[in-house]
């Protein structure tokens, strides 16, 4: 159940979470195979070769912060972090689980990436800001201070494309924490800029902290999370392997990321052999002239489709039609069969078999076949 709620009435004022993180999985779907144009998509939907996958990035995921609270949340490359803050910041929708937020929250993830390249600094500062929710009033009362912390100078007044990607971190960064949150979700940003910037940028946040910010704060380096955060959590493939006290879960990791690997495992290389090259070749051949074949009896059915009442219904009736043929549901001979039984059919008759459905999109087929008439005359 996909579900985050902003408002918090289960608990006592003073021991009310402010991030509540219940029972959260979140799942992606990844094509098994490579495709790299839409050609061969279309090729592959039609031979119905299109696998997919569904990757598990976070399993069951539970935790709660306090206000005041300082978490980090720790993992190996891959283990869920970034999604974790993702999904609470509301990126991404959890496929299942809740996710209570209660505050004004300052996510900062990927600083610089809503800038407009020909945008000046000045005005990518502005539209930067809006994208975070500050009114233009605010970033009035704001840009002079900005502008001062990033330490671009005379830069402001040039194009964002001709920065370099740490000035382009160090305004986004400065534009960030101009608001005064009541949660405060770092990911790997205090590593921007030169040795000089990091040291101001972290007095910065430090100076968030001692209002009593609530911080989530995912980071490689163990020196910074023992500085900042109080409590951790360890993820390991989207799971919570360790959790409390930051000294306790860092050890746990810092074990993880020097145990030693007892096998080494190396990539075996097999060069394709000129006999798998032209099967390869064939099976790509024939596809294509399968995919145009099924494209030019389409263009047929479209054309008649037209000329009868309420093509709309049977056009998405036929596409129905057309994935069970694909999936090998129906033969081609079956598949035939159905859509010429379709196109004589009346819809509207009281034992019609179809469903009643309205799909709009028969006519932009339509059109599309027409242009194909107007070049091929």
């Amino acid at each position: 159940m996909e579900e985050v709620v902003n408002e918090l009435t289960l608990f006592e004022e003073d021991r009310e979470p402010v991030v509540k993180v219940e029972n959260v999985t979140m799942k992606f779907t990844l094509n098994k195979e490579k495709v790299d144009n839409l050609k061969e998509y279309f090729i592959r939907l039609v031979k119905g070769k299109l696998e997919y996958n569904d990757f598990i990035a976070l399993n069951k995921v539970n935790f709660e912060i306090y206000k005041g609270d300082r978490l980090a949340i720790l993992g190996l490359n891959g283990a869920g972090k970034s999604t974790l803050l993702k999904t609470i910041v509301g990126v991404y929708k959890p496929t299942e689980g809740k996710i209570y937020k209660k505050g004004v929250i300052a996510p900062l993830l990927e600083l610089g990436a809503g800038f407009d390249p020909n945008y000046t600094g000045r005005e990518n500062i502005y539209l930067y800001g809006a994208i975070l929710g500050y009114s233009r009033e605010y970033i009035d009362s704001k840009i002079e201070g900005i502008i001062e912390f990033s330490e671009l100078g005379h830069f402001i007044e040039v194009p964002v494309k001709n920065y370099s990607s740490g000035m382009r971190s160090r305004l986004g960064f400065s534009i960030a924490t101009a608001v005064e949150p009541d949660i405060l979700i770092l990911d790997e940003v205090l590593s921007v800029g030169d040795a000089k910037f990091r040291k101001k940028s972290l007095a910065k946040v430090k100076t968030m902290f001692d209002k009593g910010v609530t911080v989530l704060f995912v980071s490689h380096s163990i020196e910074q999370v023992k500085a900042i955060c109080n409590k951790a959590i360890l993820l390991e493939h989207g799971s919570i392997i360790a959790s409390g006290d930051v000294n306790d879960v860092a050890d746990v990791y810092e074990e993880k990321t020097t145990r030693t690997k007892t096998k080494t495992q190396q990539a075996v290389v097999v060069p394709i052999t000129d006999k798998e090259k032209k099967e390869e070749k064939k099976a790509m051949a024939e596809a294509k002239e399968a995919f145009d074949k099924i494209k030019e009896y389409e263009d047929e059915v479209v054309e008649e489709m037209a000329k009868k009442d309420d093509p709309e219904r049977r056009y998405a009736i036929y596409l129905d039609l057309k994935k069970k043929y694909q999936t090998d549901s129906l033969t081609k001979d079956e598949f035939k069969a159905e859509v010429r039984q379709l196109l004589d059919a009346d819809l509207n008759a009281e034992d019609s078999p179809y469903a009643d459905e309205h799909i709009s999109k028969f006519e932009a087929r339509l059109q599309r076949v027409g242009k194909t008439e107007e070049k091929e005359s």
